[in-house]
């Protein structure tokens, strides 16, 4: 059976996911209203409504086009270790989890109808031992970078040693680490605090969308295997 597909330029649109994405964005739509009109919030902004959509549909976009070439067992493997041990830094220096904070109370709670869609449902927690703070578009982005420095690493497999070096030193994959240490660093002096804190998340979310720009499509990149 043949698919319709839509081509704008170097872009093709399949039927199906056209629909996806227009059911996505109108489930999307039906929530942001429902927390403006019905949540006991105060809405303070476009931005918090906005950008975790931006982050969840990104992702999605990613995880159904993204292509991950054919590879060994051994390479696969390989590229699955480097790819968790990144999703780990990132989610670290993202703030989804990090040491606990002994002054503040033990405690676990699930944050459902206090904050926007795509913020919540937020998974909290804190011990001694370990604080967690997931955030569900943070967790979606940062699985969808995973996932393409995957794909980076099982090309650079197929290609020269010049590509495995090229991997190593890509910078793209290393923004948003850098860019959470830059505020984090920054954020300490008080005088810069407050503009950081007001910035981070549109900051967060440009340097987000270039990185998956950069690793999706890897310009330069000679791709040394077919996709699957």
């Amino acid at each position: 059976m043949s698919t319709t597909t839509y081509s704008i330029d170097r872009f093709e649109l399949d039927r199906g996911i056209l629909l996806w994405g227009l059911l996505v964005l109108n489930t999307e739509l039906l929530l942001v209203l429902g927390y403006v009109f019905l949540g006991s919030s105060q809405v303070t902004g476009v931005e918090p409504l906005v950008i975790p959509f931006v982050w969840i549909n990104v992702s999605l976009w990613v995880f159904a086009r993204a292509e991950v070439p054919r590879t060994s067992d051994r390479q696969r493997v390989i590229g699955l270790v480097v790819a968790v041990a990144y999703f780990g830094l990132l989610t670290y220096f993202g703030g989804l989890w990090g040491a606990g904070v002994p002054e503040f109370p033990t405690q676990f709670r699930i944050a459902w109808f206090s904050l926007p869609p795509g913020w919540a449902p937020a998974v909290l927690l804190n011990s001694d031992l370990l604080r967690v703070s997931v955030i569900p578009y943070q967790l979606v982005g940062y699985l969808a970078l995973a996932y393409l420095v995957y794909a980076t690493v099982l090309d650079a497999a197929g290609s020269a040693i010049t590509g495995v070096l090229g991997l190593l030193s890509c910078v793209s994959c290393s923004w948003p680490i850098l860019a959470s240490i830059f505020s984090t660093v920054l954020g300490g002096s008080a005088a810069l605090a407050g503009e950081l804190y007001d910035q981070s998340y549109l900051l967060s979310t440009v340097v987000f969308l270039v990185t998956i720009a950069l690793l999706y499509y890897r310009p330069g990149w000679q791709r040394g295997y077919s996709s699957r």
